[in-house]
């Protein structure tokens, strides 16, 4: 399948190192806006939307987590970039480790947040596409946006959980399907020791999603990586805890070495 033209906003100094950032199922490059002020004085720092997904196009499917690393290694030439620092949140996570993996040339380090080598078990994705394309959207929204952030800090904060229930239920039915399919056939297991990029990977104490075990199967397969675990932080710790986690990031991006 050929790479889609995926839509992408760039910000930061036009001399700076470049990070990608690859967001979760069902969101867009929005969900780093808190990450933004900080990173871009130092980076120049680009938030693409997965195909299907936002203000990129919906190919016709199925797409394999190699479509949706392709359309980031395009959106690389696209931008000419020859070498670039890669994050993800989730599905964000696994395309960064599929180009790490297979494009070790074009990444200079790597940054996984909610991050597993599997995601859950076939049949979970399954049912899942089935219901949006039987139900719509709304049908998982809510149950989704929850298991992303801590119960107490989506009470203090309705403002944030309804912008990520918008962003859910703004997300195309087929491209949001399709990347169901992604993940209901994924197996990243054997790409992780080909990843040579030094790598962080952040994991939240209370994450459901993926939880903490899953993200340190990741660090261990990845010779070097890095682990931190942010206490009370779920699946999302950029958005709950974004202060610990931007800097986590920073620290990490700009360290010499």
């Amino acid at each position: 399948m050929s790479a889609a033209p995926l839509h992408s906003t760039v910000d930061g100094p036009e001399d700076a190192p470049v990070l990608v950032l690859g967001s979760s199922l069902g969101t867009t490059g929005a969900m780093w806006r808190f990450q933004l002020p900080a990173l871009a004085q130092r980076l120049r720092v680009v938030r693409y939307d997965h195909r299907g997904h936002g203000a990129s196009p919906v190919p016709p499917g199925p797409y394999t987590v190699a479509d949706l690393g392709g359309d980031v290694v395009a959106l690389l030439d696209r931008l000419g970039v020859d070498r670039a620092h890669l994050g993800g949140a989730s599905l964000g996570s696994a395309v960064a480790v599929w180009v790490a993996a297979h494009h070790p040339d074009r990444v200079d380090r790597l940054v996984l947040a909610g991050t597993a080598a599997v995601f859950g078990t076939p049949e979970t994705w399954r049912a899942r596409a089935a219901t949006i394309r039987e139900q719509g959207m709304a049908a998982i929204a809510a149950t989704v946006v929850d298991r992303w952030l801590p119960p107490e800090f989506a009470a203090a904060h309705p403002q944030l959980r309804q912008e990520l229930l918008d962003a859910v239920l703004a997300t195309p039915v087929e491209g949001y399907a399709h990347c169901c399919g992604v993940l209901e056939t994924m197996d990243l297991s054997g790409d992780l020791a080909n990843v040579t990029a030094p790598t962080l990977v952040i994991t939240g104490s209370e994450d459901q999603s993926t939880p903490p075990e899953l993200g340190r199967a990741v660090a261990a397969g990845i010779r070097g990586a890095r682990l931190v675990e942010i206490a009370g932080a779920a699946h999302l710790p950029n958005v709950s805890h974004a202060d610990e986690f931007t800097r986590l990031v920073a620290d990490f991006l700009t360290e010499a070495g």
